[in-house]
């Protein structure tokens, strides 16, 4: 293979690396973020479970439960987006390498 692909092949893997590596930062983020609303979305539910009067589960819901768990639901589903994204970017470095081994 001519060195100039195999420069601009390297080069092109470098650059779907740093881009990775964007993504895999939003990801960890939103991870965490993911965290949190379980840890809220839980301690939420446990809260109704022992609480008996219905206007004080009614109001908990409509403040915290119905929106915690679209703001889990939400991010569970940018999660996977990322994830997907990160796995199209490892194969193309993974095809890169096969294609053009390290330098």
């Amino acid at each position: 293979m001519d060195d100039y692909v195999k420069d601009a092949l390297q080069e092109w893997k470098e650059e779907l690396q740093g881009q990775k590596k964007d993504i895999d930062e939003e990801y960890e983020k939103v991870k965490t973020e993911l965290q949190l609303y379980s840890y809220k979305f839980g301690i939420t539910k446990q809260v109704l479970q022992s609480t008996i009067n219905e206007e004080m589960i009614k109001n908990i819901k409509a403040t915290y439960q119905e929106p915690f768990e679209e703001k889990y639901n939400e991010l569970k589903a940018q999660l996977k987006k990322l994830e997907d994204k990160r796995n199209v970017y490892n194969m193309f470095v993974e095809k890169i390498e096969q294609t053009n081994p390290a330098k």
